[in-house]
């Protein structure tokens, strides 16, 4: 097996019976993104010299000890560039590193280049990104999804042993679906978001992108718990994720939401979703219907909600102390409206203007408010599901990866690509997105995704579900054909 196809327990089994070293994990890593990340354009930014010497120096008796792992540009790392995919922070180098990136450091891993992504996780497809889109490595005429979508393409390319993303409605679980990868979202609070530059902040998570589940539940492991620089993180006990990996699914209930498998489903999706709720029953796990009667209305809140928080959080960027900074300006209000005109991108803009406008005097009550009040109820109709079932079955996105350009003139339809995924982040619920087969489209053979949902700190079932599933089957062991 090539190297650079390795999970990170394999890599862990190999390194720490010295049959390999993490500076040739890395090499055969650096190899593989020459050869191939001019199709998959995965990551915005590389220092192969930093890595090799991190990797020279890899305790491999740690928990990640020796494994690089590759890191959305979203999340700062000390000494790296970290500009959101966007032109208004370039040139910005993060002075600090982000809470994960500590611990992760502190268990052994190395942090492996920037991945590419939607401009402020602000997307669906990876088309925003102000460097040009990533490209689905199982057909590059086609959106890896977003806005991870660099970090999904980099684990399905091969081209890292696993990655980090962040998921505001489903940017990480949507292109994990996509590309035919493992995608995880943990409950809103179990993961620290200091060092995260925020797009919304209620809603924003950190999580893993993997090859399988077991290393979900490893990075997990590793990134989950209360931390001091991050008030809204939980102070409740992290379970060790991986030892009820094998437990299987007999006697669990699993809950089948009639609000997914509505119109407007690609059939070739709810053929292969509904073919993995049938193995569940093999499995010995009980399916349930169940109704989360307010999900209709959960597209609508959130792009009431999401907009409004990062009116307020992009402020921040100006031009004034970092980034980009017009040329030509006569006065400060002249700096700052022509710094933000040219520095963001178009979708920035909208979300910003409609976040704003939801906010204005006058609006606030009848649209933010009242979009909270929705929200209450999307968690409480999640609460009411929970009582009855272990953890809920539905498709990751309704449709395959879709061809770039196919719905950037169109914004609705690319929001509708997250319309089953971002109700669990209003929720604050924790789920997973694992691979479940594959639609045939125009010729070309597609990964459809399995979104497993389950109640807030409750990740340790939602992995031992997926893994039930993962481990009676192959599909994520299917690799796509780069050469």
């Amino acid at each position: 097996m090539a190297l650079f196809s390795l999970t990170v327990h394999e890599a862990q089994d190999l390194l720490r019976r010295k049959e390999v070293s993490s500076k040739e994990i890395v090499e055969a890593l650096i190899k593989r993104i020459e050869q191939v990340d001019g199709t998959v354009h995965g990551f915005l930014s590389f220092d192969p010299e930093r890595a090799l010497a991190e990797a020279e120096q890899a305790d491999v008796s740690l928990p990640l000890g020796g494994i690089p792992i590759a890191i959305k540009d979203v999340l700062s790392v000390k000494g790296h560039p970290c500009g959101c995919a966007s032109k208004i922070l370039q040139g910005y180098v993060a002075p600090f590193d982000a809470t994960v990136i500590k611990k992760l450091r502190a268990a052994g891993a190395i942090p492996f280049g920037r991945t590419n992504m939607d401009e402020f996780a602000m997307g669906s497809s990876t088309e925003n990104s102000a460097f040009g889109p990533s490209r689905n490595p199982w057909d590059p005429q086609r959106t890896p999804g977003g806005s991870s979508g660099g970090s999904s393409a980099v684990v399905a390319a091969d081209e890292a042993l696993a990655a980090l993303g962040s998921d505001t409605g489903g940017s990480i679980r949507q292109p994990a679906a996509l590309c035919g990868c493992v995608g995880f979202k943990p409950t809103y609070g179990r993961v620290s978001r200091y060092g995260l530059v925020a797009f919304a902040s209620s809603l924003d998570q950190i999580g893993p992108l993997t090859k399988d589940v077991r290393d979900a539940a490893l990075i997990m492991n590793v990134i989950s718990g209360l931390d001091p620089c991050d008030s809204t993180t939980l102070d409740a006990p992290v379970p060790d994720y991986t030892a009820d990996l094998d437990k299987g699914v007999k006697n669990l209930t699993l809950g089948l939401p009639k609000e997914y498998f509505i119109k407007g489903l690609d059939s070739q999706v709810e053929e292969a979703v509904r073919a993995a709720v049938a193995r569940y029953e093999k499995l010995g796990a009980k399916i349930v219907d169940i109704s989360l009667p307010h999900t209709e209305h959960a597209l609508s809140t959130y792009y009431i909600i999401a907009p409004a928080e990062a009116s307020a959080n992009l402020a921040r960027f100006d031009g004034v102390r970092y980034g980009y900074r017009a040329d030509g300006i006569t006065g400060l209000l002249d700096h700052y409206g022509k710094t933000r005109e040219e520095g963001f991108g178009q979708e920035v803009k909208r979300r910003i203007i409609l976040g704003t406008y939801a906010l204005s005097s006058g609006y606030y009550d009848a649209f933010y408010l009242r979009a909270q009040k929705v929200r209450t109820l999307i968690r409480r109709d999640f609460d009411d599901a929970f009582g009855k079932v272990d953890a809920i079955l539905c498709p990751t996105s309704p449709i395959p990866a879709f061809k770039l350009g196919e719905r950037t003139g169109d914004p609705l339809q690319m929001y509708l690509a997250d319309v089953f995924t971002l109700a669990a982040n209003m929720a604050g619920i924790c789920g997973i997105s694992i691979p479940c087969g594959f639609a045939d489209v125009e010729g070309k053979k597609l990964p459809v995704g399995l979104q497993i949902l389950g109640k807030a700190l409750d990740e340790a079932t939602i992995f031992r579900v997926a893994n039930a599933y993962e481990q009676s089957t192959e599909w994520h062991r299917a690799r796509p054909d780069l050469g």
